[in-house]
């Protein structure tokens, strides 16, 4: 089944490249970014400013198809590839929670953002703790591992 997404809007941040961008946003809350919303879509953010934070959903368009067991840096054990973060996906769809500072007309301005600068933006959602908080969620894997730096050839 073949699906075509469009992009929505434009991400823009300082993060240049993959090493330049924290591994997770919340390791990062000072790096900043802007959101551009295409005109066509800007009726869309009617009351986003409303909320808090909310969901960002992009293409990772400069990462690579990329292998179904993967070494993710935060783990020395390979997982399968839906069980990580890792940008290497079969559909490139990355996700993140950012905080919503500012919203002038189709600009949102961020924070905590991991994103790449100039990524496409195809969603956004707001984020209601009332429906995404699980406070009995199981962190699988990631239980016990702190951030650590990524080490050379792990992305």
């Amino acid at each position: 089944m073949k699906i075509t997404l469009s992009a929505i809007g434009v991400i823009s941040t300082d993060h240049a490249s993959k090493e330049q961008a924290p591994v997770q946003g919340v390791f990062r809350p000072d790096a900043i970014g802007t959101i551009t919303v295409f005109p066509e879509f800007a009726a869309g953010l009617k009351d986003i400013e409303l909320f808090s934070h909310i969901y960002l959903f992009y293409h990772f368009d400069r990462a690579e198809v990329g292998e179904l067991i993967r070494h993710p840096f935060l783990d020395d054990e390979p997982h399968g590839i839906f069980a990580t973060r890792h940008p290497c996906r079969p559909n490139g769809i990355g996700i993140t929670i950012v905080r919503l500072e500012e919203r002038q007309g189709n600009l949102l301005k961020v924070s905590g953002i991991d994103v790449l600068d100039n990524t496409p933006l195809l969603d956004i959602k707001p984020y209601v703790p009332r429906f995404d908080c699980h406070t009995d969620a199981s962190e699988g894997w990631f239980a016990g591992k702190d951030a650590r730096e990524k080490p050379a050839g792990r992305e």
